[in-house]
């Protein structure tokens, strides 16, 4: 009985824990928490936001001037145009690399139209590329722009978000021909910026100045990602979408757009070594300023009309520019998809301090990364990501057999003793103290460990998180294909039973879209548990019953690959406990416990 009982509180803590991973996780009623900790971390230099464009503590007082960081981009008059029709309103400069299409805006001399050559929204390869960025005055708009803040005692016209810049040479952007574009303000002082970019995502943009003027003044380099409108999130828990950065000692922060809108401002302290930017599910954006240059960070939100701005931006140190002088700033955009071995390249590649934090590997890092590579490793050598889950599954079973073997070797005991602990059970009937008390005098003269029916159960749940956690965040995973129906390991399966898997014409709500592999795992899960002992407990009897049911409406919409997995670790436990309970001589009454779910024979013990 005691044994039962731990074994069923064990169960039943796993599923609460996969019960609030799915749903918690799934909602906002966590946010508050996350709010609160976020809070901790930001570091809020005032409850007002500084007026727009104002330099950092110890810098020069700057006019605030259209484009200037601080001041989103204006929105365009009337409602939003399609992409198309925004990006042809002005001049520009075209991107054509191996991984990015799209143009520089030679007005205002921003970044803001980007596709991503090698992804499309669907499975289906004729489906579009995933938009990146977007220019103003279009739904969604999202792009990145540089420039300088004039200093107010010796002002500058500094090119803003009109200005429009003239290209020097031919040619569109690529990793083979860097491009340059110029303005002359007409008083003396003559802006170029020039863009490079590699095969992958990296930019790196360095602005210029030269001044022919007879005077002395000072500027000061930002550099802004903008996004106009909330952006859609997926809403769970276990992934930051949103405003990120890493500055210096302050380490890692993920405010959210919520963090923002509410308080419009958010300044970590002055910092070198820092990155900032925004992130989705599997792309991101990130402003990546010289290492050596101290910078000040802000993340903030203004409403432009009945729209929301949201910033992410770096101000610079102030730079004296004398008369006949030129001052220049070199800053880095990493816009693309969130691939493992190019964020990690690029960390190591370029020093950024935690570049590879701008993928979401969760407190679980120590875990979850390396099972990634495990994974990922193992599908170059198999060729397939459902292969390499199977794989792992095995590999994660072999490195903790020996301590498997003790559970199973001690479940198997405990069903040699069904009878003595009936018996027991008869006699102290009356008397639970005695009746426990004789119980764990049975199972030390027997060295069974009553606990030891939960070790399986509990090995599992670490790696099934890991597994979630690498199969929801990582692009690698995304519309990964298995064999047959499954053509992405990241999304549910598609079958459901409830429609006869595609034969009648209907499509169930999500909570009845039970597919082929739901079944498998449920069907593996309810042949492993009538392998166990019958709980001599009728309510216990009803709770392991319909325990494989639950777990195949639980994981019937989690990601096909965690379900498949599920399934084979199911079955290769099956396997394990067969042989463990032949070696110690205990019948496998499989048959005779299903037939006692029906009234038939029952299970002898």
């Amino acid at each position: 009985m005691f044994a039962n009982k731990n074994y069923i509180v064990a169960i039943a803590l796993s599923i609460a824990v996969l019960l609030g991973w799915q749903y918690f996780v799934a909602g906002p009623r966590l946010e508050a928490e996350r709010l609160r900790r976020l809070a901790e971390q930001a570091q809020v230099q005032a409850t007002q936001p500084t007026p727009p464009g104002a330099p950092s503590a110890g810098q020069a007082p700057a006019p605030t001037a259209p484009g200037t960081p601080g001041t989103p981009t204006t929105a365009l008059p009337g409602a939003p145009v399609s992409r198309e029709a925004a990006i042809a309103r002005s001049p520009r400069l075209a991107i054509d690399t191996p991984a990015l299409a799209g143009s520089i805006n030679l007005a205002g001399g921003r970044i803001d139209d980007l596709k991503l050559k090698g992804y499309r929204e669907t499975v289906d390869r004729s489906s579009p590329n995933i938009v990146l960025l977007s220019p103003a005055g279009a739904a969604d708009a999202y792009f990145a722009e540089f420039g300088w803040v004039s200093d107010a005692g010796t002002p500058v016209k500094v090119p803003g978000q009109d200005t429009v810049w003239t290209q020097e040479g031919t040619g569109a952007l690529s990793p083979s021909n860097p491009v340059t574009i110029a303005f002359d303000n007409g008083e003396g002082y003559v802006f170029k910026r020039t863009f490079a970019v590699d095969a992958k995502y990296m930019f790196t943009i360095k602005d210029e100045v030269t001044s022919a003027a007879g005077r002395q003044t000072t500027l000061y380099p930002y550099s802004v990602v903008s996004r106009h409108g909330t952006p859609h999130t997926s809403g769970y828990y276990i992934l930051h979408e949103g405003p990120i950065g890493v500055f210096g000692d302050e380490g890692l922060q993920e405010p959210s757009y919520k963090d923002l809108k509410d308080k419009i401002k958010i300044e970590p302290p002055k910092t070198s070594g820092a990155w900032i930017g925004f992130v989705d599910k599997y792309w991101a954006t990130a402003l990546i300023p010289d290492a050596a240059k101290p910078v000040q960070p802000r993340f903030a939100s203004t409403p432009v009309g009945s729209t929301e701005t949201y910033q992410t931006f770096m101000l610079g140190d102030g730079a004296p520019l004398a008369a006949g002088g030129t001052v220049s700033q070199t800053t880095r955009l990493f816009a693309g998809a969130k691939e493992v071995a190019t964020v990690d390249g690029y960390a190591a590649a370029l020093n950024i301090n935690k570049f590879d934090r701008v993928i979401d590997w969760g407190w679980f890092y120590f875990i979850t990364k390396p099972l990634f590579f495990l994974i990922d490793w193992l599908n170059h050598l198999l060729g397939n990501f459902g292969l390499a889950i199977l794989a792992v599954t095995v590999i994660v079973k072999a490195l903790f057999f020996p301590l498997a073997n003790k559970s199973y070797d001690s479940m198997s005991k405990m069903k040699k003793i069904q009878p003595e602990m009936k018996e027991l059970q008869e006699r102290f009937k009356e008397d639970r103290a005695k009746q426990q008390q004789a119980m764990m005098e049975l199972y030390r003269r027997e060295k069974i460990n009553p606990l030891a029916g939960c070790v399986p159960i509990l090995l599992q749940i670490p790696v099934f998180f890991s597994l979630y956690k690498v199969l929801f965040i990582t692009i690698e995973m995304r519309q990964a294909p298995f064999y047959g129906w499954i053509h992405d390991l990241a999304s549910h399966d598609p079958t459901s039973l409830f429609n006869l898997f595609g034969l009648i014409p209907w499509q169930p709500p999500a909570m009845l879209m039970i597919g082929v592999w739901p079944l498998i795992m449920g069907v593996t899960m309810f042949v492993q548990m009538k392998m166990n002992p019958t709980p001599p407990d009728p309510t216990q009897k009803i709770m392991f019953d319909w325990m494989p049911v639950l777990f195949t409406f639980m994981l019937a919409n989690m990601p096909a690959g965690l379900v498949i997995y599920w399934a084979w670790n199911n079955s290769l436990s099956i396997l394990q406990q067969g042989i463990i309970m032949r070696k110690n001589g205990v019948k496998i009454e499989l048959w005779d416990n299903i037939k006692g779910m029906f009234g038939g024979a029952k299970a002898s013990g």
